[in-house]
Order: structure tokens, then sequence, then C-alpha cells
């Protein structure tokens, strides 16, 4: 089943987003290597496609898990979330329906 990851930011969290992304993103590639991984991508926080140094105030993941519980035990495991990057993350089931 696919499951969305909300994750909010703690302020000022584009150093330690920094620090992390490579092994974020390395999760992430993980993922869609294996074809489990629907969408994923940071919300500026502003309008903008190139924040600068406002940054980011959380990030969308979409993907495939065998249950909520093993959703979660990855979301935690997140390098952003064990940088204290993210000050919450919620985990919710998602049925794709579109396109």
């Amino acid at each position: 089943m696919w499951y969305a990851i909300l994750s909010e930011d703690v302020s000022d969290s584009l150093a330690k987003r920094a620090r992390a992304r490579p092994a974020h993103v390395e999760r992430l590639q993980a993922l869609q290597r294996q074809g489990r991984l629907l969408l994923a991508g940071p919300h500026p926080a502003i309008d903008a496609p190139a924040p600068g140094p406002a940054g980011y105030s959380g990030s969308l993941v979409v993907a495939e898990f065998p249950s909520l519980s093993e959703a979660q035990i990855w979301a935690d495991a997140d390098p952003y979330m064990t940088a204290g990057v993210y000050a919450k993350v919620a985990v919710k089931p998602f049925l794709k329906t579109l396109p």
C-alpha cells in the first residue's frame, strides 16, 4: 500500500538539511530503484521554486510499504529525522486516484 510521509521542519533547518541531504536522497533513490517511490520533494518556505535562504518548511514522500508500521519505521530512520531537520512527521495511508 502507498503511504504519505508528511514532515515538518524545525525553524532554521537549511544548514541541517544540507548536511543530511546526501544520505536522505540515497534512501529515496533506493526506494525508487525498487519501484516503491511515487513522489518525493520538499515544501519551500516561500512561494518560489528556489527559496534560497528562506529554506524549506517540510517534505512529502509517497512510497509503498507492506504496512503502516513499516512505513513509520522507515520514516523514523530518515537522516533528516536523525539530524534534527524534522520537528514532526506524520505517516498516513494514501490511495492514489489520479492520474
